[in-house]
């Protein structure tokens, strides 16, 4: 579904990520984990065009998507719910949402949601975002600003949903945010791509990203060290030492 080939993307004179390659299968959830810095979200920027790459190819459903602009990357089926949220906290739970469809992606992973046109898909998805998440229904009309770390990033997922992606991007969905509300949001995941989406993640948690995933990517210094079944990973000493602190 997606591959990145040999890409190269620099912030200013910095270079970020350095000749990466990677893919994602259909219906897959892969993590890519790696300290700070090492080129993780950098990576998800670029698939979504917030980034240019300086070099390589970004290939969605086997066509070029590097040098498109963001709006046509979304509106062919893949959104991302970019790392601390990104909400709109002067706009209200249920416009945030609105705003999560306005470009009318007739994506195929949240599946037979959005069936209808208009304001009828719109608010089929809305019911399929407050099911899966019923605070949000119950907060729809309070102001994004108001809710709790774990509520935002329930709407920053839902928003993202409202699109009807094929492939969602998720730029560390458990920062700052406490066990419980943890679980619940790799529930959600889970149940997601049960449902068929794919997912792309990327996790501090290592740990639980790898328990989720089918696969993963390990970076360093803006480049693929390690690659590897998601379990396989949990077990290789070297990730074990550097990033489950075992």
């Amino acid at each position: 579904m997606l591959k990145l080939e040999s890409v190269h993307t620099f912030y200013g004179h910095i270079e970020a990520i350095r000749g990466i390659t990677l893919g994602v299968g259909p219906g897959e959830i892969v993590c890519l984990i790696g300290s700070n810095g090492a080129g993780k979200s950098t990576t998800l920027m670029t698939i979504s065009r917030i980034l240019t790459p300086s070099k390589g190819r970004v290939l969605f459903e086997g066509k070029e998507i590097q040098n498109l602009p963001p709006h046509k990357i979304v509106s062919m089926g893949i959104s991302q719910v970019p790392e601390g949220r990104r909400i709109f906290p002067k706009l209200t739970v249920k416009e945030n949402l609105e705003m999560g469809a306005y470009l009318g992606s007739r994506g195929q992973g949240v599946r037979d949601q959005g069936q209808g046109d208009g304001n009828q898909e719109s608010e089929n998805l809305l019911e399929y975002v407050f099911n899966l998440f019923p605070v949000l229904k119950e907060r729809q009309k309070q102001l994004g600003g108001t809710l709790s770390g774990g509520e935002q990033q329930m709407l920053a997922i839902g928003r993202a949903l409202m699109s009807k992606p094929k492939l969602l991007l998720l730029d560390e969905p458990s920062l700052g945010l406490a066990p419980i509300i943890v679980s619940k949001i790799f529930k959600t995941i889970r149940e997601l791509n049960a449902e068929g989406l794919t997912i792309l993640l990327v996790e501090q948690n290592a740990r639980a990203a790898l328990k989720l995933a089918h696969r993963g990517y390990v970076f360093e210094s803006g480049q693929i060290a390690k690659e590897g079944k998601g379990r396989d990973l949990l077990d290789d000493p070297d990730i074990k030492k550097a990033y489950l602190g075992e």
